[in-house]
């Protein structure tokens, strides 16, 4: 049995080195990266080959990847990377890890075309100038063998572990028995539903009451399923972080049941959440967590899997008896667990970490989304971008000199947008032209700004800059799926305004998610109509639909209307006595737990108070104003 690994997945592995070091450098967009690479390759000679796939093995490893360009003629293989700034500025273990890649890109190509020595290349190019810094290095055939060699052996001891973990997991999996004595009424419908989908490879929307148990109705079977799929991974998605302690718990009563069940799993937590030090930035040479994390993480690593159940708390324990950080822990532990729990962001939004580790490591996944009615919701945020001119206005006033005019002049395309509105509020066809390229200017300027001073700090730029970033993006891809709407905002001095690109239907963007997981499962007690849920989200035409039948009965359910009772406003006193002994009653007759529902918090506190001062034995809780 072979262990697939990528050129670029296993150098990160075995050459990243150094500090942590996430100062904020301006980068290149995804775009702007596609179009730097075209730009760089057509400048070559003809017969220059591009996207160059390239594949070697090494004992159990099976090496892969695609080169950036080759020249036949020179015999000169290159990797090009896009960048902003000061070159000079690159951290060292960037540019370590950037040479690792080439050699063995450089090896492969060697072993394809049977080369004694071949020229690599680092091809640094600025989006900004368009001018190409080249570092060149000759190498032998025979150097870049060991090389590769070299590092294919400071991974194949992780690599022959993985391979022997997969083993275990799958034969422990393939003997799995479902955790409890027995599937509650429509559970066994569900997890069937589930797995069928996983075999037949397609989506699945089920909709299942509440009380059959859907968390470990659908996590069994899909773990089932695992062995037989040639599953990577498990992805467990949900909208609250409720929804993930509740995953978490049915993976530990799975884990109980099955005590050798050798499953990894993992809970990505928020950044904000997860950070030790939020009083410090994410540099070596501020956070104490962030000095040294590379060198330091293998251990980390190691430790954190043997563990095997990873919650934020024992996920956090591991970090700092490691001293490294647990949210980049966490997303490096994302490559090695075999379940991750987390929020809907990380599968389906723009820069989601997960898809993309997905996509570019050649995963084979199913995903569980919980609470499936709410991805609708979250998905149209994700797409959802908005601008304000009030925070346009405070940037004027502080910002550098370097940006004022680019600001000044986006300022009146922005006044020029709402200059002829009548309505507070308007729907345009698309975004103007001219604003968009006052826009891009502004994007562009502060971004070569932020290059050139990267010890400037200033929050309310940064803020204004990523907000507008994000405009610009769903500014590309505006379509019938989105509006572009303005609300104006007046008052005696000023008229401002805040621009939208409103996402209302999200299938463009998550249709490309369903499409690279093996399976999608998305489940909830209310996912009627069937049809608007899947053209909304985008999810395949082979989509699979199952509505669970509900375990409760008709006799179970008891409707009384106390109809001598009025709770009109100009009744409310004379209905307090009445109800707080019509409440009293049912308690004594069936004790138990009670919702009682009020019109007002006023009318709420007065049936409380009068309840507890009549009938103090009778445990009552109340809610408060601004409970959240």
């Amino acid at each position: 049995m072979k262990y697939k690994v990528a050129v670029r997945e296993l150098t990160e592995f075995t050459a990243k080195q150094g500090d942590l070091d996430l100062r904020f450098t301006p980068s290149p967009s995804a775009q702007e990266g596609i179009a730097g690479h075209a730009l760089v390759t057509a400048r070559r000679a003809a017969g220059y080959q591009t996207e160059v796939s390239l594949a070697g093995e090494y004992r159990q490893l099976a090496v892969r990847g695609r080169a950036d360009g080759y020249d036949p003629e020179r015999k000169q293989l290159e990797e090009i990377k896009t960048y902003r700034g000061d070159l000079e500025r690159m951290p060292a273990n960037h540019r370590h890890l950037h040479w690792a890649q080439v050699k063995m890109y450089g090896w492969l190509m060697c072993d394809k075309l049977g080369l004694g020595e071949i020229q690599l290349a680092l091809v640094y190019f600025d989006i900004a100038s368009q001018k190409e810094t080249v570092l060149v290095e000759q190498h032998s055939a025979s150097a870049l063998k060991q090389y590769f060699e070299e590092q294919c052996e400071c991974f194949l001891a992780w690599a022959e572990r993985e391979l022997a973990h997969r083993v275990a997991r799958n034969a422990a999996l393939s003997a799995l028995q479902f955790p409890h004595a027995a599937f509650r009424p429509g559970q066994r419908q569900l997890a069937e539903a589930v797995y069928r989908a996983t075999t037949n490879g397609c989506c699945l929307m089920a909709e299942a009451p509440t009380g059959i148990g859907k968390t470990v109705g659908t996590l069994f079977p899909l773990l089932k399923a695992c062995p037989g799929q040639a599953l990577d991974k498990v992805f467990y998605l949900a909208a609250k972080t409720s929804g993930r302690g509740l995953a978490l718990d049915a993976l530990d009563r799975i884990r109980q049941n099955a005590p050798d069940l050798p499953l990894r799993v993992l809970e990505l937590t928020a950044r904000d959440k997860a950070c030790e030090h939020p009083d410090k930035a994410c540099h070596g040479e501020s956070c104490p967590l962030a000095k040294g994390f590379y060198d330091r993480l293998p251990q980390a690593r190691s430790a954190a899997l043997a563990h095997g159940a990873l919650g934020k708390e024992a996920l956090r324990r591991v970090a700092l008896d490691h001293q490294v950080c647990p949210y980049y822990l966490a997303q490096e532990l994302a490559r090695w667990c075999d379940v991750v729990v987390g929020d809907y962001n990380y599968y389906f939004d723009s820069s989601a970490m997960l898809f993309g580790m997905t996509t570019a490591s050649e995963w084979r996944v199913s995903v569980l989304t919980d609470e499936a009615h709410n991805l609708v919701d979250r998905a149209r945020k994700m797409y959802t971008a908005e601008l304000d001119q009030s925070a346009l206005h405070f940037l004027r006033q502080s910002a550098p000199a370097a940006l004022k005019k680019s600001l000044e002049r986006l300022n009146r395309a922005w006044n020029a947008l709402h200059k002829e509105q009548e309505a507070p509020y308007q729907v345009y066809p698309e975004v103007p032209e001219k604003f968009s390229f006052a826009m891009q200017q502004v994007i562009a300027d502060i971004t070569d700004f932020m290059a050139e001073n990267p010890t400037h700090v200033d929050s309310r730029l940064q803020a204004f800059y990523f907000d507008a970033l994000q405009f610009s993006r769903l500014t590309e891809t505006f379509g019938t799926h989105s509006l572009f709407d303005i609300t104006k905002q007046s008052d005696a001095r000023r008229t401002r305004s805040l621009l939208c690109i409103r996402n209302i239907i999200p299938a463009p963007f998550l249709a490309p998610r369903f499409e690279a997981a093996r399976s999608v499962t998305l489940f909830s007690a209310t996912l009627s109509p069937w049809h608007y849920y899947s053209d909304t989200l985008g999810l395949p035409e082979n989509t699979a639909c199952i509505d669970v039948e509900s375990p409760f009965s008709a006799e179970q359910l008891s409707v009384r209307v106390a109809g001598n009772i009025s709770t009109r406003y100009r009744h409310r006193e004379d209905s307090l006595s009445p109800i707080v002994e019509l409440m009293a009653r049912q308690y004594e007759a069936k004790p138990g737990n009670y919702l009682a529902f009020f019109s007002s918090f006023d009318y709420l506190k007065k049936v409380t108070e009068l309840f507890q001062a009549r009938h103090p034995q009778i445990p009552a809780w109340e809610q408060s104003r601004g409970m959240e």
